[in-house]
């Protein structure tokens, strides 16, 4: 069987996101790093997944 030739690489995607994730919060506090993390998941590209996420484990609760 012959290999396919890939066209993305999921581990150096990951690793230059960890790298520049490493880069801004290098030089940051554990608090700052909290912050800053807190609101990439208010308003980064999954935002509005974490959103429903939050809002059906709140209706598990209420109902539970």
């Amino acid at each position: 069987m012959k290999a396919k030739k890939k066209t993305f690489d999921a581990v150096e995607m990951k690793n230059k996101i960890q790298e520049q994730l490493y880069k801004i919060t290098k030089s940051m506090t554990a608090e700052e790093e909290r912050v800053f993390y807190r609101k990439q998941t208010e308003t980064g590209p999954f935002a509005d997944k974490i959103k429903r996420i939050k809002e059906q484990q709140a209706k598990r609760r209420k109902a539970g």
